[in-house]
């Protein structure tokens, strides 16, 4: 009995196409950040004048392990740079602010260096490109007002207290 419904289960698997579409059109590079605007989002022209939006984001590499002698070296930053061409997500980018703690996903493509161009050059090195694909701001940035208002709460409490 259990030999006929293998039998049966074997040839309609092999018969069977689990997708229709090809394996390249599910294939995924995406890269996601959690860090703080490095300044506020510029926008920018391309050769074809088609605006876009340059914006980059400062992420926290973690402390690397203690030396020989017990010390550890503080941690370094890394600066990500993404661009974003879609017109709505542009809008919304012109309003945030250098210090803005952001989640952000992008496409992620690396681009092999031109084999003719000179090895110092842009063209000559690997680049990677981010393009923007979703942005949320975790935490505004304080501002000055804010601060000022805070440090004289503070001060105010401190002479009651």
């Amino acid at each position: 009995m259990f030999s006929a419904i293998r039998t049966h289960a074997a040839r309609s698997c092999s018969a069977r196409a689990f997708s229709t579409t090809s394996s390249r059109a599910s294939d995924l590079s995406k890269l996601v950040l959690i860090g703080h605007l490095a300044k506020d989002p510029e926008s920018r022209l391309t050769k074809t004048e088609r605006e876009f939006i340059a914006y980059t984001v400062a992420t926290k590499n973690p402390a690397p392990p203690p030396d020989a002698n017990g010390e550890r070296r503080p941690s370094t930053a890394t600066f990500h740079r993404v661009l974003s061409f879609n017109e709505n997500a542009n809008k919304y980018l012109r309003t945030l602010k250098k210090g803005s703690k952001v989640y952000v996903e992008t496409n992620f493509e690396l681009r092999e260096p031109d084999p003719d161009a000179d090895p110092t050059t842009p063209q000559g090195q690997r680049q990677i490109f981010l393009r923007h694909e979703t942005i949320r701001v975790l935490n505004y940035p304080k501002t000055e007002s804010a601060d000022q208002a805070q440090a004289s709460e503070t001060a105010e409490d401190k002479t009651f207290v």
